[in-house]
């Protein structure tokens, strides 16, 4: 993106400023704009001061978080998160979001041992979900610098990247992938060519084993593995513009070109590595100090690792040109895409507000008469009829799909009472019809026979408080149980509230009394 340079610089967004001083068109009246290589020369460095921001942005930041985070280092940790990130990523998923916060954890204990895990926990999570920056609209930092163009105009120009982006999974999960930026920060260049770096890093690797020097030559294998995971990150996007859209990537020129080279590519670094790899096994059993035999053992691990890598690009490589056919073919003879959807708003409802009632109304009465979806026919058309009459039916099962055998699971029984309880205190609760008694009375008889019985008998004695008599006679009831409350207070160690009159009566011309009156 370009704009002309506007009189007051704006400011720099996700990073701290950028040179200005660098973007006067002149100085004392004398045109200072450099030569096009020289300009593209500092705006490459201005990328990769922009690409570091983030990172001396967090330890800016640490101080606005509720405690105290000073003795954290934000970008030591945010750099070991990008090289977790990128080597725990494949060509087809990422890293997992835990599993990098896991691994992040013994770094941050170990700049604060005395913190709690929690906060440990809490600064791993801040430091990555700031890397992802979580909380703007597209995840991205923006970064403004200046640069001259042809007849020496300053123009300001907007760099736009990601250092850790979240792509999403099989079965709706959410990997984490780092960018080309975020692996540029990593072995400190940008917008290096990956074929050239790689085979520098290699060349550099194998000088380092064959002086003997392991720990510079570790580095410098770290360095090539970062650089083949860079470029199987360059054809996994290729790959998926290619599934989005097959016009969008140059299939007749580019990417043939791209990928004869890139096998060229590893089917060469392929032997180099081989070829390392026979070195360092000789270095690390000819080696007598401990230190360079774990030294030389590390960069075995990590060339197999490279190795690993490479034989995936290739078996990727060698299904690009199938998978673009098949894409070319689906794509083909796609449907055609929907029409763009209707703004309601924009083309609706500002332009017919002004109108007078009677002609918005026509408007309006168009518009859901066109858009409440289609209308059931009057009328049956021939050609439906023959086509429906013509479609022979579909085979089913005369008893339907085979039901599964459900997994009955024994209920517990978890009521408080028994059976027995249950039916000691119906007993009780069993009174003669001529001779009710008093709740008092039943509980005192109640926690002779069982210390919870008690509550039993008075769960009943107030469900009986309002009793259904038309109801229990239609079901076939011949007594009722009753409660009536005659204001005396309950005397009872254990419950409070009325002393209810309990009894029973005879459902007979009662009853049916009953019936009468809830049908009045």
């Amino acid at each position: 993106m370009t704009s002309p340079a506007p009189a007051a610089v704006p400011p720099q967004l996700n990073g701290p400023a950028l040179p200005q001083a660098l973007g006067s068109a002149r100085a004392g009246g004398t045109p200072i704009a450099p030569g096009p290589a020289a300009d593209e020369g500092l705006a490459r460095r201005l990328r990769a001061l922009a690409c570091t921001a983030p990172l001396h942005d967090l330890d800016a930041r640490k101080a606005n978080l509720a405690g105290e985070y000073g003795g954290y280092a934000m970008a030591e940790v945010a750099l070991a998160a990008i090289d977790l990130v990128t080597l725990n990523m494949d060509f087809d998923t990422g890293a997992d979001h835990e599993q990098i916060v896991a691994r992040l954890l013994p770094r941050v204990a170990a700049q604060e041992p005395h913190r709690s895990a929690a906060e440990h926990e809490r600064v791993a999570r801040w430091v990555l979900e700031n890397l992802i920056n979580v909380g703007s609209v597209d995840r991205g930092f923006r970064a403004v610098y200046g640069t001259f163009g042809t007849d020496g105009t300053y123009v300001r120009r907007d760099y736009d990247f990601k250092l850790i982006e979240e792509v999403p999974g099989h079965g709706g999960t959410v990997f984490l992938r780092t960018t080309d930026e975020a692996v540029n920060v990593l072995v400190g260049a940008l917008d290096t060519d990956v074929t050239s770096a790689q085979i520098a890093a290699e060349v550099k690797l194998e000088v380092l084993i064959s002086r003997g020097r392991l720990a510079d030559a570790q580095l410098a294998a770290e360095q090539a593995r970062y650089r083949t995971v860079q470029y199987a990150e360059t054809l996994r996007k290729t790959l998926d513009a290619t599934r989005r859209n097959v016009r969008a990537v140059d299939w007749l020129r580019t990417v043939p070109d791209m990928i004869a080279e890139a096998l060229d590519h590893v089917a060469d670094r392929y032997r180099h590595e081989n070829a390392i790899l026979t070195n360092i096994r000789k270095a690390r059993d000819e080696a007598e100090e401990p230190e360079n035999k774990r030294r030389a053992a590390e960069l075995v691990d990590i060339v197999k690792d490279c190795i690993r890598r490479h034989t995936q690009l290739q078996s990727r490589l060698l299904e690009a040109g199938p998978l673009f056919r098949a894409e070319q073919d689906r794509q083909a003879f796609a449907p055609p895409a929907a029409r763009a959807g209707l703004d309601l708003y924009g083309q609706l409802l500002a332009p017919v507000l002004p109108l007078p009632l009677e002609q918005a109304g026509r408007v309006t009465d168009a518009f859901f008469t066109h858009g409440t979806g289609l209308r059931t026919p009057v009328s049956v058309r021939v050609g439906d009829l023959v086509e429906m009459l013509l479609t022979p039916p579909a085979e089913r099962e005369h008893l339907g799909a085979e039901m599964p055998e459900p997994d009955l699971i024994a209920t517990p029984d978890d009521s408080r009472f028994s059976e027995e309880q249950l039916a000691s205190a119906m007993e009780l609760l069993d009174l003669p019809a001529d001779a009710p008694r008093r709740l008092s009375g039943l509980l005192a008889d109640a926690r002779r026979r069982d210390p919870e019985l008690p509550y039993l008998v008075a769960l009943l004695a107030v469900h009986a408080a309002s009793p259904s008599v038309g109801t229990a006679y239609r079901q076939g009831e011949q007594t009722l149980l009753f409660a009536v409350d005659d204001g005396t207070q309950l005397d009872d160690i254990e419950f409070g509230g009325a002393d209810l009159i309990v009894g029973k009566a005879l459902l007979d011309a009662a009853g049916m009394a009953a019936d009468r009156a809830e049908a009045t």
